[in-house]
């Protein structure tokens, strides 16, 4: 039987544990009170402590690092940043909220999509897709981003427990108890007491907990989010309006719509002036006039709108023809604002004569003129010392032009890039692709009889299937290997790597087993009936895994925890419990933080557009979190018996 078995709670520890407990604590302590040090620093320092000190090898330092989990994790963000690329969530967004008139409305229609998604979708790339979509229906109906964007939030966490890859917590979670099972086989132990999750072997448990969540979100969480109306006054973006031609071009989703219908009523900070076809101005443009091809349609409106509208695909600017429309070229380029300096050779001409594209190898979206508002038709206004222009540029044009004596300010804006839409298919059909293939590996993976299938269903191929799919969406253009590598959250990878080092630290050393066995005795000597224990430490190890998660990170707990919660199995009366409900317990309770901020990565993602103070969180998440304790302390024991 492993060490982990034996019940070290009746012997003291021995140095090298002692070591890991003040390096562990320190950790803890760290991350607690030194908030400007970077998470990922700490778990590295903690570390490198344990390893110098000799209470783990070298080897075992850096197997975190080299964990199928962690790799497949890496994979599955690069996979989204696909997904987002080709503008296949802002696709699914604006169809979820698109006609959504009230809070109640909206809600319902995110927890629909958003938590089914997030059973197949790493939580934080999905926040960080939903939140914009969310932030811009907000900014069109006048309604606070608090209101919304924290149940973003809970709905991507109690979605991703519905299977083993919706969060990076179980997957921590597999990471350590393969290690686990290894060093059983390793020590001589034919029939290992601990083995890694199926893809649905949480289902059971977490489906239920998102149907309360939802439940929850809807009905509770909307008396006790606030409502911040700073927030309301910040979106309604003031910054200089700019004169903009868009043209129909055929294929176009707009087409055959109303104004209305096609979203193109109510949004923020812009206004439709007119409609130009063929001999046509349709002006004052009416709710009712249907969108056509070819139509050029005239806005005054905000940089951050006018770059939502580029997204939508066959709309394009037609101030300057010049303008790139092809979706591969389109992704290279990026909106810049530039100001004509007295000495500009454009000085004098209109759009259509400035030549832009000879000069700059760059065209012209739209035109700003300080205090007045531009009604003129683009391509006829006659360019002015101060004037803004919108320019869509190559990523050197700033550089190159930044202190050109034609400007007298150049700037890139933020977040404008253009999608791939011709791609957003292909990227669609490979992430249900990389799904099912999972779903399939996971049932018949490491089966005898697979014949020529043997490799592609392979016992746990997870990181090799996402990165075939991130190397097939490179392939077919769905995403560049530069968006694929920015899209993986160092940040995330080397604080799971260090801490599935340090969860071998708590291991070796002995810890873990001292901690468990002290547990163990600890409930016994309550006198608690022995039918009732297993219950009563299922529940302590729980609540001890949820109260860290609020304080420290979610996937850094998961992985000290799994040690500690297979021992407290373990040393049970009796020879012990099954491991598996007490490892349930860890990937849920590491899972499911609402409660603070900190906890969980997307709580901290969504508190500064969401004006979230702590208190909120606790307010909305401690009942929410409450809920769930009970929850799955109830639905564990069915799921995995004892």
């Amino acid at each position: 039987m492993s060490n982990l078995v034996l019940l070290a709670a009746i012997s003291p520890l021995s140095i090298d544990g002692w070591i890991a407990l003040i390096v562990i604590g320190l950790v803890f302590l760290g991350l607690v009170l030194l908030r400007s040090v970077p998470i990922e620093l700490l778990f590295l320092s903690g570390l490198v402590a344990v390893t110098l000190t000799g209470v783990i090898t070298p080897k075992q330092a850096v197997a975190g690092f080299a964990s199928p989990a962690v790799l497949f994790i890496a994979a599955l963000f690069a996979t989204s940043a696909g997904l987002r690329s080709t503008g296949a969530l802002d696709w699914i967004g604006t169809l979820v909220l698109g006609s959504a008139q009230s809070e109640r409305s909206a809600l319902g229609r995110l927890a629909a999509t958003v938590v089914p998604v997030s059973a197949f979708v790493l939580n934080t790339p999905l926040v960080a897709m939903f939140m914009p979509v969310v932030l811009d229906w907000c900014r069109q109906r006048n309604v606070s981003p608090s209101r919304m964007l924290m149940p973003l939030s809970y709905m991507t966490i109690v979605g991703g427990v519905c299977t083993l890859i919706g969060t990076s917590t179980t997957l921590v979670c597999n990471a350590k108890l393969a290690q686990l099972r290894d060093e059983q086989l390793a020590g001589g132990v034919d029939a290992p007491t601990v083995s890694e999750l199926g893809f649905f072997d949480i289902t059971g448990v977490g489906v239920p907990i998102a149907i309360a969540g939802v439940v929850y979100l809807l009905t509770v969480a909307p008396r006790l989010l606030p409502r911040r109306t700073e927030i309301i006054q910040e979106l309604g973006d003031r910054r200089r309006e700019y004169l903009l031609e868009m043209l129909v071009q055929p294929g176009c989703p707009l087409i055959g719509r109303t104004v209305e219908q096609a979203g193109l009523r109510n949004l923020p900070g812009l206004f439709l002036i007119e409609i130009s076809r063929k001999d046509e101005i349709i002006t004052p443009v009416t709710p009712a006039d249907v969108v056509q091809q070819g139509d050029r349609m005239v806005f005054t409106g905000v940089v951050q709108t006018i770059a939502d509208l580029e997204r939508i695909p066959g709309l394009v600017p037609a101030a300057d023809m010049t303008y790139e429309f092809r979706p591969a070229q389109r992704t290279q380029r990026r909106l810049t604002e530039a100001v004509l300096s007295r000495t500009s050779p454009l000085i004098g001409r209109n759009v259509r004569e400035a030549n832009f594209r000879q000069r700059y190898n760059a065209a012209i979206v739209a035109v700003h003129r300080n205090g007045e508002r531009l009604t003129n038709k683009i391509g006829n206004i006659r360019l002015e010392p101060g004037d803004t222009l919108l320019l869509q540029t190559h990523a050197e044009f700033v550089e190159a032009y930044r202190n050109s004596r034609d400007f007298y300010l150049v700037s890139t804006l933020g977040e404008t890039s253009a999608r791939r839409h011709d791609r957003a298919l292909v990227a669609g059909g490979l992430f249900l692709l990389m799904i099912v293939w999972l779903t399939v590996a996971g049932i018949f993976g490491g089966s005898d009889n697979l014949g020529m299938f043997g490799a592609l269903l392979a016992n746990k191929p997870q990181a090799i299937i996402a990165f075939t799919i991130a190397v097939l969406m490179i392939a077919t253009r769905s995403m560049t290997t530069e968006e694929a590598r920015s899209a993986v959250d160092l940040q995330v990878i080397i604080t799971i790597a260090a801490a599935i080092g340090l969860g071998q630290a708590l291991e070796t050393s002995g810890l873990a087993a001292t901690v468990a066995g002290g547990i163990v005795s600890g409930t016994a000597s309550l006198g608690i009936p022995p039918n009732i224990q297993p219950l009563m430490l299922l529940g302590l190890v729980y609540l001890v895994t949820a109260l860290f998660t609020e304080m420290i990170s979610n996937v850094a707990v998961a992985a000290m925890m799994i040690p500690i919660a297979v021992g407290v199995a373990l040393a049970g009366p009796g020879g012990g419990y099954a491991t598996r409900p007490f490892v349930l317990a860890v990937a849920l309770a590491a899972s499911l933080s609402f409660a603070t901020p900190i906890g969980y990565q997307t709580n901290l993602m969504v508190m500064g557009p969401g004006g979230y103070r702590p208190a909120d969180y606790l307010r909305v998440g401690l009942p929410l979190t409450f809920l769930l304790v009970v929850l799955s302390v109830v639905l564990i024991p069915m799921v995995a018996p004892f």
